[in-house]
């Protein structure tokens, strides 16, 4: 029944937001690094995910990153990364908000995307600047080094900086604008993306969740679906693509 009303809330939206966290990639093997996923060598990734373990031991962290892009290499994009491409091929006006930075939505496809916490494959120069992307795994050479001879770190949001307001407009303008925020696989505790359905619902839009367990937002949500986003999504779509014609 449930599901039913949330076709029946797609169905009429021209402009959809979708939402996704840390339990999107973990149906495609990738650890939430929370909890006991979080430890790697005694390290909790809190410990390694700051600017100052950065500027302390450039080399522990990007061990760390190392094996981090290794498991995220090996990984592929689930049924929820293919089901979110073809939601955007289906509305008019999409957006995909990401607190992910492993890079599976953009091989699955997706297009319009913003990845609020950054790309793990995208490195900047903390001397010069100059961005770029790193593809090897393992890396050549760890610390890597840019090719002016500062060192390269992830360019990733890491625990005590700020989010690109740049990045942060644009998904405030789309909040704002949308019928509808879809929101998948988010424990609703990370700010700001943990707001984004409130503020969403406060500008007129429906909200949807999908995930394994309630969390903060199904309070906040017209509709929420308890599942893995592998399996709910693709129901969604093919429900939407019998009443869309």
């Amino acid at each position: 029944m449930d599901m039913e009303k949330a076709v029946e809330i797609m169905k009429n939206a021209r402009k959809l937001v979708v939402l996704t966290g840390a339990g999107v990639s973990a149906e495609s093997g990738i650890p939430t690094f929370r909890g006991k996923d979080g430890l790697w060598k005694n390290f909790r990734a809190e410990d390694l995910a700051t600017p100052w373990a950065f500027q302390r031991d450039p080399k522990t962290v990007w061990e760390w990153y190392d094996w981090r892009r290794g498991i995220i290499a090996r990984a592929k994009p689930n049924p929820g990364h293919y089901a979110i491409k073809e939601l955007e091929d289906l509305f008019p006006e999409f957006l995909l908000v990401t607190q992910n930075v492993d890079g599976l939505h953009r091989r699955a496809g997706s297009r319009k995307v913003v990845e609020i916490h950054g790309n793990l494959w995208r490195v900047f120069c903390v001397d010069c600047g100059k961005k770029g992307e790193l593809l090897d795994v393992p890396l050549k050479e760890i610390p890597p080094r840019c090719s002016c001879g500062g060192l390269l770190r992830p360019d990733v949001v890491w625990f005590g900086e700020s989010l690109d307001p740049a990045l942060l407009q644009q998904v405030y303008d789309a909040l704002s604008r949308c019928d509808v925020l879809l929101v998948c696989g988010t424990s609703g505790v990370v700010q700001p993306a943990a707001s984004f359905p409130s503020y969403a619902k406060g500008s007129g839009a429906k909200v949807i969740e999908v995930n394994v367990e309630r969390t903060p937002i199904s309070t906040v949500a017209d509709v929420t679906l308890i599942g893995k986003s592998g399996e709910i999504l693709p129901k969604i779509v093919e429900g939407l693509k019998k009443v869309l014609g």
